[in-house]
């Protein structure tokens, strides 16, 4: 009984200890700050949303900082959420900006119903209208978030409204729809194959029709004192998401773990360049861009390719040249949204990649007072065009353009004797284009038994994959696994680009999947995962039509290029893996050559690389000699 006492006596003691620390968190926020909450700021159609304010006690007219979030950010609480709240609006109000957090349209709070990827642009623009004709405002908004924070600041961009000052975009694969080559539609697709973390993260987070509403016409009174009460945040049930995003068919993955389904029932028979994505919030490359913008990515993160696409595209093609001139970036060895976790000793996954720190909120102010406040600063002088993070030698690099001015494309070939498979295979990367007729190699892909996802650049699926690098080699035991690797390097080079893969494919099915994996290996045998991609062969020829392989015939695939910044030592080999699947980071091609998201039925298929004078399968690395 005692003993029963002492550990009650514990949890109080830790407990009040968590409540000081909370209540100092808004003490400190209260002191400086007017503190005015569930303002239901009006959208044109009628429709309010949920808003906080936080801004400073001082007189006179100040910028905005301004978060518009699906997530929950309700302050009463002693959650983790509820802590970032303050201490973000802290921040922000004692450097002297008010700081403005809402909650999109059907969430918690606010109005109206909410459609991922759907949400009506308007919402921002009348947003920023609102904010900038507040008395206490002087007319500038700056937007920032992370993830699913930041993915419709692209679009509203495009909007190009003349309070929108400044962005910090980060980790905003999520609102990218169509820049070039990739067609993910917000991270939904790459190469045209499902990216199953929407189908567990629309598990988590997506709010029930049935979900208790506020009647309309509460007041700010009201709402205040409900949101003591009633948080209305869902919590579904935990699920196992590695067996949850095995199930078949995959149209029916969330309602056999009991989730919400009418917003996913429409996204999973889109197809890649199906018309609806182009009418909701992504932003898509045919769009203007109009905001200068202090871009954040991490190597790690699920779309680092197109973040550093779209990137390029505002710095080449905004019709003002004074917005292509004013695109900074920061790419981080971290990942999704974990910038702020690097350390001085950085782990992402199982790799160590060194002191990976950076003085984020540093530049990020700079930035905003640029901006925000007619501050002249010393921003641009001092902050690199690009800044990015090379794994390998483990620091930070800077560049005045993506890739940097030193990187060549060097090619390398694949060669074997036809037997590749696993990396106990003959498989080599060589730079000598081959000749005459070598032997394809072939592998067996059976969708009942695919790759497993092991590392990789992921987000948002729960317990499924884990992210980061990991070690490959027990995975390339594998003989559905196809590996390819160079001789030891004589002398270090730097890998820091895009990189380029053009595989010459066949198979016995009307369709399969090609993947692609970039390997560090260590002179121990380690090998460590890079970047990975995907691409379905029945989109070989474009998004916007089928066309399906026959047998005994060869085809051309060019996989959308990955990206990465890392040194590979002396000593160290570079490795491609190829492969049919990589599952659950992408659903699993069922080879059928039918609709696969409806079906539950495989087909094994037999699939071939081809390498020789005709078919000269190859990697192109952005190569940066180091001596």
């Amino acid at each position: 009984m005692k003993k029963v006492y002492y550990i009650f006596t514990i949890l109080l003691f830790v407990g009040g200890l968590n409540a000081i620390a909370q209540e100092t968190v808004w003490d400190k926020l209260e002191s400086i700050a007017i503190v005015d909450q569930k303002v239901m700021m009006p959208m044109r159609d009628g429709v309010r949303l949920a808003t906080d304010i936080y801004r400073p006690k001082a007189p006179g007219k100040v910028p905005v900082i301004f978060s518009r979030t699906p997530y929950n950010f309700n302050s009463w609480g002693d959650g983790e959420q509820q802590s970032r709240t303050a201490e973000r609006a802290y921040e922000a109000v004692s450097r002297g900006y008010a700081y403005v957090v809402q909650n999109e349209r059907g969430r918690y709070f606010s109005e109206g119903e909410w459609d991922i990827l759907g949400v009506p642009l308007t919402d921002g623009y009348d947003a920023f209208e609102w904010m900038k004709n507040q008395p206490w405002s002087n007319g500038k908004v700056g937007t920032l978030g992370c993830s699913s924070t930041a993915e419709w600041q692209m679009a509203v961009a495009a909007l190009d409204h003349p309070s929108h000052a400044a962005m910090v975009p980060q980790g905003y694969g999520a609102g990218v729809g169509r820049i070039g080559d990739y067609y993910e539609q917000g991270n939904w697709y790459r190469g045209g194959v499902e990216q199953l973390l929407f189908f567990s993260w629309l598990y988590g987070v997506e709010h029930d029709k049935f979900k208790p509403r506020i009647p309309e016409g509460a007041t700010q009174e009201d709402l205040i004192r409900i949101s003591r009460f009633y948080d209305l945040a869902p919590e579904n049930p935990s699920v196992d998401m590695s067996e949850a995003l095995a199930h078949l068919p995959i149209q029916d993955i969330l309602q056999n773990i009991n989730g919400k389904r009418e917003i996913f029932d429409k996204m999973v028979r889109r197809t890649p360049n199906h018309p609806d994505w182009y009418t909701g919030g992504l932003y898509h490359d045919n769009m203007d861009f109009g905001v200068p913008s202090f871009w954040f990515a991490s190597w790690y993160d699920v779309s680092i390719s197109p973040n550093i696409a779209l990137f390029n595209h505002v710095r080449n093609n905004a019709s003002d040249p004074k917005i292509r001139d004013n695109q900074y970036l920061v790419i981080a060895p971290t990942l999704h949204c974990a910038y702020t976790r690097a350390t001085e000793n950085t782990i992402v996954g199982e790799r160590s990649v060194g002191d990976a720190r950076l003085n984020y909120d540093e530049q990020i102010y700079k930035w905003f007072d640029l901006w925000l406040k007619d501050e002249p600063n010393n921003f641009k002088d001092i902050t690199p065009r690009v800044q990015y993070y090379t794994m390998g030698s483990n620091k930070w690099q800077a560049a005045e353009q993506w890739p940097p001015r030193a990187a060549e494309m060097k090619t390398y070939y694949l060669q074997s004797n036809g037997k590749a498979n696993s990396r106990f295979g003959d498989g080599a990367l060589v730079t000598k284009k081959p000749g005459g007729n070598q032997s394809a190699d072939t592998f067996v892909y059976d969708p009942m038994n695919p790759v497993p996802s092991y590392g990789g650049n992921v987000c948002c699926t729960g317990n499924a994959v884990k992210g980061g690098a990991f070690d490959q080699q027990q995975m390339e035991a594998r003989n559905d696994i196809l590996v390819y690797t160079t001789d030891p390097l004589e002398e270090g080079v730097e890998v820091s680009g895009f990189i380029e893969s053009t595989l010459y494919v066949s198979s016995d099915a009307k369709d399969t999947d090609f993947t692609i994996k970039l390997i560090d290996v260590y002179p121990d045998g380690r090998a460590y995962n890079l970047d990975e991609t995907i691409q379905r062969s029945r989109y070989r020829e474009g998004y916007d039509k089928e066309v399906f392989m026959e047998k005994e015939n060869v085809y051309k695939i060019d996989l959308t290029p990955m990206s990465t910044s890392n040194f590979f030592e002396k000593g160290h080999r570079i490795r491609i893996e190829i492969s049919s699947s990589n599952f659950p980071r992408f659903a699993r091609n069922l080879n059928s050559g039918g609709s696969n998201y409806d079906e539950k039925e495989g087909v094994v298929a037999t699939n071939s690389i081809h390498h020789s004078a005709q078919y000269p399968s190859n990697i192109k690395l952005p190569m940066i000699t180091k001596k």
